[in-house]
């Protein structure tokens, strides 16, 4: 039998984990709610195993990471196979690996007051693609290769879209930054 007041304290502790990186990774509110339902989903079924670990929150935490994935995939793929019917000289799209420097790191500051939300805003408009990369890499510590291997594409298209998502943040923040004190 499951305590469910248990439950309930788990879940208000966890609560804004794991909507936040649903959020980040998908950039919609209602998705963010669903995928977030959904890992408490998960949570309860398997909370004979769970409650009382050391590592459950981080268990709840991979699964809204993987549930996220698996529904950019999912989308990513219903949109592929629309797109190809769209293509008028059926050539295929290739991926180009851009030069990179070293990688950026994000300023901790930028999580401080208003300039979360700021943040949070401009990460939900960027394409599914970029913004899943990117917090992965930034707010997940995952390495090009694992993020590639997480989201099943190429090295270079996870470069590329680190990089692009990287150069529309600044194009947005810039005009904030001086108001914000970024």
């Amino acid at each position: 039998m499951i305590d469910t007041a248990q439950y309930e304290d788990f879940v208000r502790a966890h609560q804004d984990l794991v909507y936040g990186l649903a959020y980040r990774l998908l950039g919609n509110d209602a998705d963010a709610r669903d995928a977030s339902q959904q890992a408490f989903l998960r949570a309860w079924e398997h909370w004979g195993e769970i409650v009382g670990s050391s590592t459950a929150a981080a268990w709840l935490k991979t699964v809204t990471r993987n549930l996220c994935i698996n529904h950019l995939q999912r989308y990513r793929a219903r949109w592929r196979f629309f797109s190809e019917f769209t293509s008028e000289d059926g050539s295929e799209s290739g991926e180009r690996e851009l030069p990179f420097a070293a990688p950026d790191t994000l300023d901790q500051t930028v999580y401080s007051g208003g300039q979360r939300q700021v943040v949070e805003d401009a990460l939900a408009m960027l394409p599914d693609d970029q913004r899943a990369a990117l917090v992965l890499y930034h707010f997940e510590d995952m390495d090009y290769v694992d993020i590639a291997r997480q989201l099943g594409v190429s090295l270079g298209k996870v470069k590329t879209d680190i990089h692009r998502a990287r150069t529309t943040l600044r194009k947005k923040l810039q005009p904030m930054q001086e108001e914000l004190g970024f």
